[in-house]
């Protein structure tokens, strides 16, 4: 019997997708909604993958599978969500990840994905996948500077959309970073001209759209 762990905290999820893998008759799913449960759970349990979801409170998905990683080094675990991951790929595949499932996926795919990730085979997403490649593709940038979907920020322009994200004024991102207020005035208009926006609010939700936020700000 191949045993599933979700951890999603949205409960309709959780239920519709254990409902698709029991209907496997070598599989057997359990659901968690609160990540914070997930390691006293394992010190009783065993599971042969993981279904993760990315963005949740408390635990995000990334630090999740640290955590599980240090139980049970082997585990295989996939994100799955419905978010744009390419801004965190590096960053999820370092964690040790096995693969990438969209909450979009049908019963067919999900099952496959789980087989695959068992077997050590890649699962990645076809959109995703397109999604890296036109990244990779996309126009060179300046040295520090991150591209995607076409959008090129600087590592300084991407702090101070961060500084934006969190609700602080121009004069308070500039007491932070050390620089003038003038010079945050001046970045901001850079990055508003890269974006296509004339508002700070306008480039946040762009800057979402494109994830161009660290997971932290993204989930606030």
């Amino acid at each position: 019997m191949i045993h599933v762990l979700i951890v999603d905290d949205h409960p309709a999820v959780g239920e519709g997708t254990r409902a698709m893998i029991d209907q496997e008759e070598d599989m057997k799913a359990t659901v968690l909604s609160d990540a914070e449960e997930v390691l006293v759970h394992l010190e009783e349990n065993a599971y042969d993958i993981y279904l993760i979801d990315l963005y949740m409170p408390k635990i995000n998905g990334v630090d999740l599978t640290k955590m599980i990683l240090q139980v049970d080094p082997d585990a295989k675990v996939l994100i799955y969500t419905g978010f744009d991951l390419v801004s965190h790929y590096n960053l999820l595949i370092e964690a040790g990840i096995s693969g990438f499932m969209s909450k979009t996926a049908t019963q067919e795919q999900l099952i496959t994905g789980i087989r695959c990730a068992l077997r050590e085979e890649v699962v990645i997403p076809l959109q995703l996948l397109k999604q890296l490649r036109r990244v990779n593709n996309g126009p060179s940038t300046e040295e520090g500077e991150e591209n995607l979907g076409g959008i090129a920020l600087s590592s300084q322009e991407q702090e101070i959309l961060e500084e934006v994200a969190k609700g602080l004024t121009n004069k308070a991102i500039a007491l932070n970073l050390s620089v003038s207020q003038r010079t945050i005035e001046h970045r901001l208009t850079k990055i508003f001209s890269k974006l296509g926006v004339s508002s700070r609010t306008e480039a946040l939700l762009k800057a979402r759209e494109y994830g161009l936020l660290s997971m932290q700000v993204r989930d606030t």
